[in-house]
């Protein structure tokens, strides 16, 4: 964990902030053993997951000779703040997925000069990568938006059977609207609006709503005949008006009775009536930048066209409300509820209270009818708080929390809300959308905190999600991407990181090593590859352990492996156990000379690899180059003394070679001395006999003197 912590229990400076008194958190465990229990042992397993066993006290047999279990091994998975929303892999999947337009957005802040920085915050095209990011990060979070539409399937089918959205993206849809799309602060109002058709089903495990009670209407809908007579029809109409599901509205009011065929010639006047506020409905001026294809209404981008829309609409409204038609319509239920819903297109407060039934929605319904020219987050705010007032609030909501945060421009609420409710990812990424469209919230991201050890809020939120996903086996990979990104301590938790991996898998190993390749940090890159090569080594593994001390340049390690086989090989240097060796050597290669004599042992393999090709006295070419290989082994400082008289004996055949001699005179020399210089060093107390037969060295003496009065004679 980066920073320091203080010994005397006082966490002001530790790196994540600890509470003074914190609340315990209970999980159960339903183990179903029967007590005495003797002993519980907790470990960590896989990412936040907790492994517990629970043993029994020895019991004897049941007299029915069943024996219970005496214990148990349960996993407990910890709170992770996404209330099984998202499992396991699909929230890898959206990890892995994030990096990319993290990474790729950190890329081209840095490529921005100080100096710049401030005219590119301000820029179009600044903007634009920011809703780059946070459309490729909302992508991840579900699948395309699931608000109530029109099914075709069926005619009483009003609300399409889709996939619950998650929470994770509906907040970050919200700060989405608010922080990153300037495009939309022209018609806030609009975008929340389909925000709440997105998202009302959300709200509905807290509290009613108007997408819970129109699935809980649509259930009876398939059964009714004359839906125009029960009073939830008409309730089920000015709610999802009031809230702006103008499709899902006129949609309802053609279930009406009075498109039967059979009924049109006698209830004609009451007919018009539904298809006239149906019209309106589907004439409802929208000051926004765009209508979907799927969408009722008519789209207006500027205000003054839409004032001029809105107050011709509204007055339509009026007309039809005064009408005497009304006084033509003999079904009581649908008369009143038609006029009910005109007073909600009107903005009557309190026909828009009675069809909504949270807070949030009530707000819309204000949006839509009363203040439709709304601007500004201070006028929200004060809106919002009329409409808590109203309806207040009966339990809290995650996204209810993070909404009047936002709405009263206090970024501090908002951070705190995303790090209670939506955890580590949603902070290290959510900042970018924070910093990005409030003054306030960069300052406060960004400013050096001293109790957090003189880092800022949003590295400390990049690197505790980067501890998340260094603690789980198959994320800890892309840890380094967050980690790079922190200036104070990132650097510093990366290397441990690292440090604590799984190096006996390869896989792992070599992952590790690419890291450290990217991000320069060679000393880190030298210390796995010589742990790696002690292990292997330790293991059996020769090989590997010599290789990867080969790619750390671990000349001290290699040294004492030269040592070992330096010690090995003097001791029966003719022996046939050399081969067991040779492929160590030639994996050692001649680059390690400097490592206490493995230059003589790869010149010594060649020159065993020399002999060998000496066959029946035949071969002269090969006999000449084993001589010549004899030669520069010889000459070669760091070929050991006490290895010259089996390097000797070993060549005995070239030097009785037929045919002519294979050494001339200056060679024979250089042998002779040799072999005076060991007659001299077997005079010393310390000199070790190399293990040959006793008249091993009269019968080099002798062959090589033989060679020289031949190469006398040749010469």
């Amino acid at each position: 964990m980066p920073g320091m912590t203080s010994d005397s229990g006082d966490h002001s400076t530790s790196v994540v902030p600890i509470s003074p008194n914190p609340q315990p958190t209970t999980y159960p465990l339903n183990h179903g053993l029967k007590p005495p229990i003797a002993r519980l042992s907790i470990s960590w397993a896989r990412g936040n997951t907790l492994r517990v066993t629970v043993l029994r006290q020895p019991q004897p047999s049941a007299a029915n000779g069943e024996e219970e279990a005496g214990g148990k091994v349960l996993e407990v998975k910890l709170s992770d703040n996404r209330d099984g929303e998202i499992d396991d892999a699909q929230w890898r999947r959206i990890a892995y997925g994030s990096v990319t337009p993290f990474a790729l957005l950190q890329s081209r802040k840095n490529s921005t000069s100080t100096l710049s920085k401030i005219s590119a915050l301000d820029s179009t095209e600044w903007w634009q990568y920011i809703m780059e990011y946070s459309r490729e990060i909302n992508s991840l979070l579900g699948n395309p938006k699931t608000s109530p539409s029109l099914a075709i399937e069926d005619q009483k089918t009003v609300l399409k059977d889709v996939q619950k959205p998650t929470c994770f993206k509906a907040a970050w849809e919200l700060m989405e609207i608010f922080y990153a799309d300037q495009h939309s602060q022209a018609w806030i109002p609009e975008r929340l609006l389909d925000w709440l058709a997105d998202y009302d089903c959300l709200f509905s495990g807290t509290q009613p709503t108007v997408h819970s009670e129109l699935v809980n209407f649509q259930k009876e809908l398939v059964t009714r005949q004359a839906v125009e007579d029960h009073p939830k029809y008409w309730e089920a109409i000015s709610s999802t008006l009031a809230i702006g599901w103008l499709e899902i509205g006129v949609k309802l009011l053609r279930l009406h009775g009075s498109y039967d065929f059979d009924q049109l010639g006698s209830r004609e006047t009451e007919n018009g009536l539904v298809e006239a506020v149906a019209v309106l409905i589907s004439k409802m001026p929208r000051l926004r930048a765009d209508l979907g294809a799927d969408k009722l209404g008519e789209c207006y981008k500027n205000k003054p066209d839409f004032v001029k829309a809105w107050e011709k609409w509204q007055a339509q409204i009026t007309k039809l409300d005064c009408s005497a038609f009304w006084l033509q319509c003999e079904h009581h239920q649908t008369r009143d509820g038609l006029k009910n819903i005109l007073q909600t297109m009107l903005g009557n407060s309190t026909s828009l209270s009675n069809a909504t039934f949270h807070w949030m929605e009530l707000y819309i319904a204000h949006f839509l009818y009363i203040r439709p020219f709304t601007a500004g987050l201070e006028s929200m705010y004060n809106l919002a708080q009329k409409c808590m007032q109203i309806k207040p609030v009966s339990g809290h909501h995650k996204l209810i929390g993070l909404l009047i945060g936002i709405l009263g421009e206090n970024p501090e609420v908002v951070l705190a809300e995303c790090s209670k409710s939506f955890g580590s990812w949603m902070m290290a990424h959510a900042a970018e959308l924070l910093a990005a469209g409030n003054i306030q919230a960069e300052m406060l991201l960004q400013k050096e905190q001293f109790q957090l050890g003189g880092i800022c809020i949003e590295e400390l939120n990049r690197l505790v999600y980067a501890q998340v996903l260094s603690s789980h086996a198959l994320t800890w990979q892309i840890a380094p991407i967050y980690l790079s990104s922190c200036m104070k301590q990132g650097m510093g938790l990366l290397e441990t990181v690292l440090s604590k991996q799984a190096l006996q898998h390869d896989q792992v190993l070599l992952k590790s090593i690419e890291i450290c390749r990217l991000y320069e940090l060679g000393t880190v890159s030298s210390n796995l590859m010589k742990i790696t090569a002690v292990h292997d080594w330790k293991h059996g593994k020769k090989g590997s352990g010599v290789f990867w001390l080969q790619q750390a340049r671990d000349e001290v390690r290699l040294n004492r492996i030269a040592k070992h086989l330096f010690d090995f090989v003097g001791k029966s240097l003719s022996d046939g156990s050399f081969k067991q060796w040779e492929g160590l050597i030639e994996l050692l290669g001649p680059e390690s000379g400097i490592a206490g004599g493995l230059e003589f042992l790869n010149k010594y393999r060649e020159f065993r690899r020399s002999l060998q090709q000496v066959h029946s006295g035949t071969a002269t070419d090969a006999a000449q180059r084993a001589a010549e290989a004899l030669i520069s082994l010889m000459k070669n400082p760091s070929t050991p003394q006490r290895f010259w008289l089996p390097i000797l004996h070993d060549s005995l055949k070239l030097f009785n070679w037929a045919g002519r001699p294979l050494l001339n005179v200056s060679q024979t020399n250089v042998l002779l001395n040799k072999l005076q210089e060991l007659s001299m060093a077997r005079l010393r107390p310390d000199f070790v006999n190399a293990d040959l037969p006793p008249e091993a060295l009269n019968s080099v003496r002798l062959a090589i003197a033989t060679n020289l009065g031949r190469a006398i004679l040749e010469e």
